[in-house]
């Protein structure tokens, strides 16, 4: 059996290792370093997948968040609406450009924002909602957009966790997490569902003035060369992760059955654990188990994570501290209480999830969460 990993990247590239091997070595042939013709034939690609009509690659997620907020024009001071429970990278940026980060509570069972805590939370200082599609699945988008119109309101989408999850809208339209707000941000961390083997990122957008800006921040400001037209910042996805991503690609519906189908082996195979909770999936979204995350109910959830470490499990806590208490944003800190995402912070826990696991591997470890709870 193969050593348990959290996350099995060795084993996804063996399988297709002719391929990214032959990609890897005709960029490096080709010297193209840097804004080689695959970065372009990617983003095409991404784009024909996404259903977006535009898609413009960046450094990696973080700046892409960033430069969503560059390209919207917000001016310090301005408040933007985003999740308490989310990875730092969120809010970080929001800080980073001077704007003001407005947290709000989460929903208990998918661990998405909360949309009736958005409302409470807009101000006329309010510019944009930043929703997180955590873990894998998506958001409430047809009421963030609802409020985002009342409001007038940008909504940018951090779908770092969720590319290729599917948003069911109430009339039956789907479309892909990522291309419904004004504009989407993904990640292409090695980890993630679609990951390089470096750092990468991209912008979604339906809109041509916003796909013209964010191609122009990217590059320095500049849409002729060295004629800078805007304040901008060096972030491009190099061509050699262009060309592993475009190996990966077409493989990603396949990636995420993947995953699913591991989910659904620990879904069954917990179904009778009344001290754990499994992933709830909301009625508008598919998941695609970016991470699978269980609560431990009766504050087991620590001492599960040390049984598991000892028995050679691999298991991790996304996240153990809200944002509202780290240091970094003490200066933000507001009277407004987080219950739910407090409570999450106590109880979560995560066990391997990739496109490698095979029955034996999940046999192991569901057998020794059981084992835990019978002891």
């Amino acid at each position: 059996m193969q050593e348990l990993s959290m996350v099995d990247l060795k084993n996804q590239y063996l399988k297709i290792k002719t391929e990214i091997d032959q990609s890897i070595l005709s960029v490096i042939d080709s010297t193209h370093f840097i804004k080689g013709p695959e970065v372009k034939q990617f983003q095409d690609e991404l784009a024909v997948y996404m259903g977006a009509k535009h898609v413009i690659a960046c450094g990696n997620g973080t700046d892409a968040l960033q430069i969503a907020m560059m390209a919207l024009n917000l001016v310090p001071g301005d408040e933007i609406i985003t999740t308490n429970f989310t990875f730092i990278a969120t809010v970080e940026v929001i800080a980073l450009l001077g704007l003001k980060p407005i947290l709000v509570d989460v929903d208990s069972e998918t661990f998405n924002i909360d949309v009736e805590q958005i409302e409470k939370a807009i101000t006329p200082r309010t510019k944009a909602i930043v929703p997180v599609h955590l873990f894998g699945q998506c958001a409430n988008m047809e009421r963030i957009m609802e409020l985002a119109e009342k409001h007038k309101l940008f909504v940018i989408e951090d779908n770092a966790q969720a590319i290729g999850a599917d948003y069911i809208f109430s009339n039956g339209t789907l479309k892909k997490a990522g291309t419904i707000g004004h504009i989407g941000c993904t990640s292409f961390f090695p980890s993630k569902n679609l990951g390089c083997y470096g750092d990468g990122g991209a912008l979604m957008t339906n809109d041509d003035v916003l796909a013209e800006k964010i191609s122009s921040i990217v590059n320095h400001g500049m849409k002729v060369r060295y004629y800078h037209d805007r304040i901008g910042v060096n972030s491009r996805l190099d061509t050699i992760q262009a060309a592993v991503l475009r190996v990966k690609l077409p493989r990603l519906d396949a990636y995420n059955k993947a995953r699913q189908w591991a989910a659904d082996f620990y879904n069954h195979t917990f179904n009778d654990i009344t001290q754990l909770e499994t992933p709830k999936v909301a009625p508008f979204t598919n998941h695609i188990y970016h991470q699978y995350t269980l609560k431990i109910n009766a504050g087991k959830r620590d001492a599960l994570k040390k049984w598991l470490d000892d028995n050679g499990v691999p298991a991790m806590v996304y996240y153990p501290v809200p944002l509202d208490k780290q240091k970094a944003f003490e200066v933000y800190k507001t009277a407004t209480v987080f219950p739910v995402t407090d409570a999450l912070c106590q109880s979560v826990i995560s066990l391997p999830m990739h496109t490698e696991l095979d029955e034996e591997q999940l046999r192991l470890i569901t057998s020794k969460v059981i084992e835990f709870f019978k002891k």
